[in-house]
């Protein structure tokens, strides 16, 4: 038997709508510019560029709920409101009329950002790892089991109760089921995988002792306080 010489931290459960059930998170996907009034607001050409991934270790998500602290090493931390979906069946080349399938659930989610370290990477052309995939850096609320992603359902976030997004999911770019066909075709999807389907526009700053909540229709909020 293999001894262990390096444990690393035991990964978390994630709460659902179902009585006693929880899931775990594999990683965490995120689309960008999905939202072409977004990509505008960032002086991206929706028109010309087409969303992208990156990626957040699945340790840096924390359930809603949570008071955290300031994250370091920024000035300017802002929301990103965002629906989450979670993969419950893997799969590799998936065809979009299939691709709902594997979808286990969806959930309202914060991309938490250090955008003036993001602004930095982009000037400097190098990554943006430290910028979204920090400690703390992703909220998620209540798994709701299912793949009913259809109905005119509208994302909003609010910082201490006032609006700052608002927009209907149907001004995605790229659909759910086009999300994961695509993926799909990049790499081989996993149960747990998390994917972030990206933000509308208003993305701002949150500072400290601010509470932000990420509200979808039909879906328990994603509340975080910053410390």
């Amino acid at each position: 038997m293999t001894r262990i010489a390096v444990q690393p931290p035991a990964p978390s459960t994630f709460p659902t709508d179902q009585p006693e059930t929880g899931v775990r998170l594999h990683r965490v996907i995120c689309v960008g510019r999905n939202y072409a009034d977004h990509a505008r607001e960032m002086g991206n050409d929706p028109d010309r560029e087409p969303p992208f991934f990156f990626l957040k270790p699945a340790g840096a998500v924390v359930p809603s709920g949570r008071t955290i602290p300031y994250p370091p090493a920024t000035d300017d931390l802002h929301h990103e409101a965002e629906l989450a979906v979670l993969i419950g069946t893997g799969g590799a080349d998936i065809a979009p009329e299939r691709a709902l399938a594997h979808v286990w659930g969806q959930a309202a989610a914060n991309d938490l950002t250090r955008r003036d370290l993001q602004a930095r990477a982009k000037q400097m052309r190098r990554p943006w790892d430290m910028a979204k995939g920090f400690d703390n850096s992703a909220v998620l609320g209540t798994l709701h089991n299912g793949a009913d992603l259809d109905g005119d359902r509208s994302i909003r976030c609010r910082v201490d109760g006032a609006l700052r997004q608002e927009a209907p999911l149907s001004a995605m770019i790229w659909p759910v089921a086009e999300i994961i066909a695509h993926l799909s075709r990049l790499l081989t999807l996993q149960p747990g995988d998390l994917i972030l389907t990206g933000t509308p526009a208003g993305v701002g700053p949150i500072a400290r002792g601010q509470t932000c909540t990420v509200e979808i229709d039909g879906l328990t909020p994603a509340t975080v306080t910053l410390d």
